[in-house]
């Protein structure tokens, strides 16, 4: 009986779960058979050569790309009873290279709560914001910043915050650090961190950075062929 009563609390801990995927480009498999399960406070390092897929394996898993073969559930529930755009705002993948639009950072964190189930689900919280950016050594002048104008690194800080700030249950973080220096990049792991913490959140991230693989992996992931 207590042995039934542990795997179950262990299923109901799972907050996402990917089983038996494969991925093929052309002739070349990527990966075969993959399985992957996250539970609540996971920071997973997705560990694999250049070239690997490590980038096609996080648009999967948001659904940004089609899934070839293999199930998908998150918080037990699969893609089909989420709908692809609830699954999107809960599954965010942030690109090593983001993007802004015209206007102030600040007006770009707002556009993003005025799009579809966003809307619904998320306020706008300039204090929060301001207290992140504080963890980043970044004043709150930054939020009047003309974001087309930014830096590689600004447009990460601001991509960073523009996903945090939707409340995920997921973050698929490409690199996130790759144009940032060392101080901010401590500050970005430390954010992390506390950001994990509430709530039923994990992230999965990407880095060149070792030493990061080192100090803020829960835990490794490897794709394998």
């Amino acid at each position: 009986m207590s042995l039934e009563v542990s795997e179950s609390n262990m299923q109901c801990s799972k907050l996402l779960s990917a089983k038996g995927l494969s991925r093929q480009l052309g002739e070349r498999i990527l990966w075969r058979n993959l399985t992957i399960e996250l539970v609540k406070g996971d920071r997973v390092g997705l560990v694999a050569p250049s070239g690997s897929g490590k980038t096609l394996l996080m648009r999967n898993l948001s659904l940004l790309d089609p899934l070839e073969q293999g199930q998908l559930t998150l918080h037990g529930r699969a893609p089909a009873e989420w709908g692809l755009p609830m699954w999107r705002s809960h599954v965010i993948y942030l690109n090593q290279r983001p993007v802004s639009h015209s206007g102030t950072v600040k007006q770009n964190l707002q556009s993003i709560l005025l799009w579809g189930n966003h809307r619904h689900r998320c306020q706008w919280q300039e204090n929060r914001i301001c207290s992140w950016l504080a963890t980043l050594g970044r004043d709150a002048d930054f939020l009047e910043f003309d974001a087309k104008r930014l830096s590689g690194g600004e447009l990460q800080i601001l991509a960073l915050m523009r996903a945090m700030q939707l409340d995920p249950d997921l973050l698929l973080l490409d690199e996130p650090c790759a144009s940032l220096d060392t101080t901010t990049t401590y500050g970005v792991e430390q954010l992390l961190h506390t950001w994990l913490a509430t709530d039923k959140r994990a992230c999965i991230f990407t880095s060149h950075d070792v030493g990061q693989i080192e100090r803020f992996a829960s835990r490794i992931q490897e794709l394998i062929p």
